[in-house]
């Protein structure tokens, strides 16, 4: 996670040092060298978490021009610079400002002041949990009928094609994939549960000397469509040493917030499963396939969908191994 802090005092700056060292993060004194916009700016656009060591009403008005939606807009916290109260004002559960917030807390000394209802009520928050079991919700504002349903009592069902592991929470239940109100999914769904989509997939890529983004970009596309695939599901892209500095592939990862990872021929060779072969390619590289094989050593986990090739590149999927368990706050 990237934090950034700002202090607006001395006094502040101290405390925010402080925390900084305390849980890895970079403190700035405002004003020096960037005013309170400017830093503000950078960090929506660049940080994970900010923390305003100073009054919560500078935060809110410093903040409100780029706040955006509760799936993209970083984890925000104020703290006063005596160190007494820490505040989640934005992205509280999905961002993990509520967590951010507790952990500030346990540094300093200071009362966490969580509002956010499902955690005052001690009721499971869905969306928290979700980032707990590294998913991305491909529709948030599910989220909202989801906890109405918890808050009100009754009984939410979520489905999962993995065991999920623990003592289910309250008001929570198994539900077939028709009739849930939240799942856990890699693939592409529609209607109206919350769909959670586990950043477990990998990407091998092959493709030839200068291929640009754009052709990537198409044929990632294409892939998906024929894979039925949900491009939330990939967090990395893998491929041979060969292509390390390859600008259309980096510029692809890039774009999409993929990280990128290479591996050398011999490795490649060494991984173990049943690969699409090609001569040409081996002559090329010194591996029978490239986008298989790197698919697979990048996950840790196996094949999903074999070698798919058209315009100069090859793609394949490979999966991580997923074992979600029913954690959503520290006990």
């Amino acid at each position: 996670m990237t934090l950034r802090l700002l202090a607006f005092t001395d006094r502040g700056f101290t405390l925010a040092q402080t925390l900084a060292e305390a849980l890895d993060g970079e403190a700035a004194r405002c004003g020096a060298p960037l005013g309170l916009a400017e830093w503000t700016a950078g960090g929506f656009s660049q940080a994970d978490a900010l923390v305003f060591v100073g009054a919560a009403g500078i935060a809110v008005r410093a903040i409100a021009p780029h706040v955006r939606h509760k799936a993209a807009d970083p984890a925000v916290v104020v703290v006063d610079e005596a160190g007494r109260f820490a505040v989640p004002i934005l992205s509280g559960h999905l961002g993990g400002a509520n967590d951010l917030a507790r952990k500030i807390a346990a540094q300093c000394g200071a009362v966490p002041v969580i509002t956010t209802a499902t955690d005052v009520r001690g009721l499971f928050a869905v969306d928290e949990w979700a980032k707990r079991q590294n998913c991305r919700a491909e529709n948030p504002e599910a989220i909202v009928r989801f906890s109405s349903k918890v808050l009100a009592g009754e009984t939410a069902g979520i489905y999962s094609p993995w065991p999920i592991a623990g003592r289910r929470p309250e008001h929570t239940a198994p539900a077939a994939e028709r009739y849930c109100d939240a799942m856990l999914t890699i693939r592409r769904e529609s209607g109206d549960a919350l769909r959670l989509i586990p950043a477990i997939a990998v990407l091998g890529v092959g493709c030839r000397k200068g291929t640009p983004a754009a052709a990537l970009e198409r044929a990632f596309a294409e892939f998906l469509e024929r894979s039925g695939l949900n491009s939330l599901a990939f967090h990395k892209v893998c491929s041979i040493d060969l292509k390390r500095d390859e600008p259309g592939l980096l510029a692809f990862c890039q774009s999409r917030g993929l990280a990128f990872e290479t591996f050398s021929a011999q490795a490649l060779l060494a991984v173990e499963g049943d690969f699409s072969p090609s001569g040409f390619v081996r002559s090329v590289t010194g591996v029978d396939n490239v986008c298989e094989r790197a698919a697979v050593l990048g996950s840790g986990g196996e094949l999903i969908v074999k070698k798919q090739a058209g315009d100069g590149v090859t793609m394949a999927a490979a999966l991580a191994p997923f074992s979600p368990d029913w954690r959503w706050r520290d006990e």
